[in-house]
Parts: structure tokens; C-alpha cells; sequence
């Protein structure tokens, strides 16, 4: 028999305008419960989300990039107990993205919605098994009452029915040991047209690591659109694509290992990819293995072929996050003392258009991610600077990954940079060059918009000026920088593809 849950929650919401042609007193109150239907599936500790939006959307629990249109509210509850009720008038005891009250919000239409954020496994708040209610508008007035039940639970992820599409989901030994409990990896496999029809043949495998925090379930759309018409075809090169999962205990798991997420790369390279290349008849040698990406794929792509050069035989690499991190965006971590300010004292941006406007500063960009970490802070946003953080940094007193700067001032923690430096793409290659270049001769092809909307092409522009620089061996790595370009406006996987037959003559 279920449970009868009804848990009210009071959001007093008061909105008054400072407009001179509005002089009545303009509120909203929104009333919340989790749904009867729902009561089986309720755990009552978790983090409550509130998202107000100027903008559609249908959902806006996906609408977490700070845009100036959405404000998210959240707090932690340790026991949303039956027939309990949270007198909690004008969120003072919520965590925000913004310094602005909800009282100063002027009239007009608004988007509600609330989440709530019970799943304990995976990083981020859109998951399978969180509850949400509906979207609903809102006309501000005068005064406006609403109920938003908690209606729904987000579906579990699936990967289209096609059967070149496959699924791979295995225990992971190294992570599970790690964490004392069990890890499981997966990733989703496109097998070649002609791979049915030729039951004998073997094939090379390219290896997709997706922009920040992709998922595998991204392969449904390859077979799909443009790229599935082509793959499909009969024109594509026969090379398996494998398309890798980003999720990891603080946001992407980057594939690489790290003293706070585990030992993801060693599980890459010694337990998913042996099983994947024996269970699709791939060839299985370090001559046919290659990664690509953008954005986070660009840098994971372009450090796994640095941390485990015989092991991959190429990367292609997009808009690669930070490889150089005297440019981490648009902070010398080495040298300066604070990430939301410059020498100067002027708000950094992390983000622009391509024409050079700021979108962004740094500062409120990561108080976007404290409102989402269960811990108030970035360092468990499940979001960008989350994974940073993970993978860089070694673990804090508290047990979470030790910030590189402090969540609500910025200031560096200068006691942190060697360990750091560890990932520093560009000063890893400097101090190894004699051992690790003539082993990189031949595996490293770049793509990078000169207007690259995060800033990110500076760090590559020094790369650049390094690997132009060696010697014994002379680097042959290709970089390409386009003027006026932005984020990962050149990755094509159509071409990621041809440019691997190309290198293994097919």
C-alpha cells in the first residue's frame, strides 16, 4: 500500500516593483507537494531546486547555463517529512544565483518549475529518478497564488533501436575498489555499415569523448541526420565508433585518473576498451586505436594521447579546454592570486561572442555551480569547474576535492598549484620531451577558433609555440587555428573519420 505523502512547501515569493507606473504591491506564492503517484518513489533527503525563468522552455531544470534570464534557488533538506511545512519567506534560506531578490523582480511572465534532487549516485540535477513538476507560466500582477505539485520522475536515458547501435555497461574492478562499492562504466557502440554482412572482418575503433559532460546516449543521434546518412551509405570508412560516457562522481570523469574521482583512465585503458575491442571484433592494436572530441572531448582527447602515447595512434582534438595553464581562460594560475579579478581589480570574463563581447564573468559563472553543489560550492556542482577541480586537484580535509580558488572570493590557494601542474598539458610535454615526443611524432591533429568563446585558444596558441620549438624529435602535430571562430564550430566527425582511413589507408 503506498505511502500517502502529501509535504507541503511554502515558497513566499514577493515581487515588488520599483517601476513608477506600478504602485500596487505585486506577489506570488507557489505551494509545492510531491505527488501521491509519487510517494513510492520519494526519498525525503535530498536538494530542493526552484527555477524562475523570463524564457520558455520545457524544461527548465536543462536550463542551468547562465544566460540572464534563468535564476535557480536551491537548499538542502534532510528530511521533507510527511505533512511538514517550510516557512521560508523570501528564500532567505536558499542559495542563489544572483544577489537579486525575488522582491525586486519587476512585473511581467514567468516560468516556474521545482526539482527535487534525491538521486545519490550521479553528479548532476537532470537524472533519471528525480522528481519534477510541471512548468508552469506565471502572469505577475498583483498578487498570484499557485500549486506546483511534484508530478513526474525523469525517465530512464535509452539508446535508439538500430542494430548497428550497441550498448556496453560492465563493472569496473579498479573503481569499485577504489570507492568500496560497485562502479559500473558504459559507452555505446556504432558499428560500420558492412560490419554484418562481413562476419570475418576486424576493424580500427575511434574513440569519442563528448563536450562537457556527454553522455553515451549521444550515439542516437549519429544514426540520424547528415552524419547517419552518410555512415549508413555505404561511402563512410568501416571503423567502429565508440562514444564514451562523461559521467563521474563530481561531473565529467575526463578518463583520466584522479585522487578524488578514481582511477578512470587505468579503467579506460585496461577494462572498457579491452572489453569493447574483444566483443566487436576490432583489431585491437595501438596502431588502430584512436580519440576525438571537442571542447572537454578536445582536451580529454589530446591528454590521453599525451598520458598513454602507445596506446592511441592519434588524437583530433577540438576547441581543447585549457592545455596550458600560465592561459587557463584568462588567469595565469602560476602567477596570479585571483581568479574572479585581474591585476586591475576588473571582473574576468569566461565567456564572450565571437565578435569579443563578454558574456560572463568568471565570478558569477561560479556561482551558478554553488547553487547546484549539494555542498553550496562548485566542487560538487557536477558542472565545469566541479570536474576541474576532481581531476587537478588532490582531496581536501573535508574529504571533497581541495578548490583551486575560494568558491565566493576567488583567491588562489597557492598550496595546491604543483599538484596542479600535474595536468598542465603543456608543461608535462616541456619537462618530457626527449622521452615522450618522438612518441607523440605523427598523432596529434588541432583545431582552434581564434575567437574561441571561452577563451581557450591563448593556452593553445602557446602550445603551439612550444611544439614549433622542439627538437630531437622536430613535433609534425598540426594545429589549426581559424580566424573569427568560435567554440567547436569546426568539429566534424565526418572528417574525424576520413582522416583516420586516411592515415591507415582504407
Amino acid at each position: 500500500m503506498k505511502r500517502h505523502l502529501w509535504s507541503y512547501l511554502l515558497l513566499a515569493l514577493l515581487f515588488a516593483t520599483a517601476c513608477n507606473t506600478y504602485n500596487e504591491e505585486h506577489s506570488l506564492e507557489v505551494r509545492t507537494h510531491i505527488s501521491e503517484d509519487l510517494a513510492d518513489q520519494f526519498n525525503p533527503k535530498g536538494r530542493l531546486f526552484l527555477f524562475v525563468n523570463t524564457q520558455s522552455s520545457n524544461e527548465l531544470y536543462n536550463q542551468t547555463w547562465p544566460n540572464g534570464s534563468n535564476n535557480i534557488f536551491a537548499l538542502n533538506i534532510d528530511n521533507w517529512a510527511n505533512g511538514h511545512t517550510f516557512p521560508l519567506n523570501g528564500l532567505t534560506e536558499f542559495i542563489k544565483t544572483s544577489d537579486m531578490k525575488l522582491s525586486d523582480m519587476d512585473p511581467g511572465t514567468y516560468y516556474v518549475q521545482v526539482l527535487w534532487d534525491q538521486d545519490m549516485e550521479e553528479s548532476r540535477i537532470n537524472v533519471p529518478g528525480n522528481l519534477v513538476s510541471e512548468v508552469m507560466e506565471v502572469d505577475l500582477h498583483k498578487e498570484v497564488r499557485i500549486d506546483l505539485p511534484v508530478t513526474k520522475v525523469i525517465p530512464p536515458r535509452e539508446l535508439v533501436d538500430n542494430p548497428h547501435v550497441k550498448l556496453v555497461d560492465i563493472k569496473s574492478d579498479l573503481l569499485s575498489d577504489f570507492w568500496g562499492k560497485e562502479i559500473r562504466v558504459k559507452a555505446s557502440v556504432l558499428l560500420p555499415s558492412g560490419y554484418f554482412d562481413n562476419p570475418d572482418q576486424k576493424y580500427p575503433v575511434a574513440y569519442n569523448i563528448s563536450g562537457y559532460g556527454g553522455r553515451y546516449t549521444r550515439v542516437n543521434n549519429s544514426v540520424q541526420g547528415r552524419f547517419g546518412e552518410w555512415w549508413f551509405s555505404g561511402e563512410a570508412p568501416q571503423i567502429i565508433n565508440v562514444f564514451l560516457d562523461g559521467e563521474g562522481p563530481f561531473g565529467d570523469c575526463y578518463q583520466l585518473d584522479s585522487k578524488n574521482s578514481g582511477p578512470y583512465g587505468s579503467s579506460l585503458t585496461q577494462e572498457l576498451i579491452p572489453h569493447i575491442e574483444s566483443e566487436f571484433r576490432a583489431i585491437g592494436t595501438p596502431e588502430t586505436r584512436f580519440v576525438d572530441g571537442c571542447s572537454t572531448g578536445g582536451w580529454v582527447s589530446f591528454a590521453l594521447q599525451v598520458f598513454y602515447p602507445d596506446f592511441f595512434n592519434g588524437c583530433y582534438s577540438f576547441s581543447a579546454d585549457a592545455v596550458d595553464f600560465e592561459n587557463f581562460q584568462l588567469i595565469n594560475i602560476y602567477e596570479e592570486d585571483n581568479a574572479f579579478y585581474n591585476e586591475t581589480g576588473y571582473p574576468i570574463p569566461v565567456a564572450r561572442q565571437t565578435n569579443g563581447e563578454p558574456m560572463i564573468s568568471m565570478k558569477d559563472f561560479i556561482q551558478y555551480e554553488n547553487v547546484l553543489g549539494y555542498s553550496d560550492t562548485y566542487v560538487t556542482s557536477g558542472g565545469q569547474f566541479s570536474a576541474f577541480t576532481a581531476l587537478y586537484s588532490e582531496k581536501g580535509e573535508d574529504g571533497l576535492p581541495a578548490p583551486l580558488f575560494d568558491p565566493q572570493s576567488g583567491v588562489i590557494d597557492t598550496t595546491l598549484l604543483d599538484q596542479w601542474e600535474n595536468f598542465d598539458l603543456k608543461r608535462i610535454m616541456e619537462k618530457n620531451w626527449p622521452t615522450l615526443g618522438p612518441k607523440l611524432q605523427g598523432k596529434i591533429w588541432v583545431w582552434m577558433g581564434d575567437m574561441d568563446n571561452f577563451y581557450l585558444n591563448p593556452a593553445m596558441r602557446a602550445m603551439d609555440e612550444f611544439l614549433k620549438s622542439t627538437t630531437n624529435p622536430q613535433s609534425d602535430a598540426v594545429i589549426n587555428f581559424t580566424p573569427m571562430a568560435g567554440h567547436c564550430s569546426e568539429f566534424d566527425r565526418v572528417k574525424v573519420n576520413e582522416m583516420i582511413a586516411e592515415k591507415l589507408g582504407l
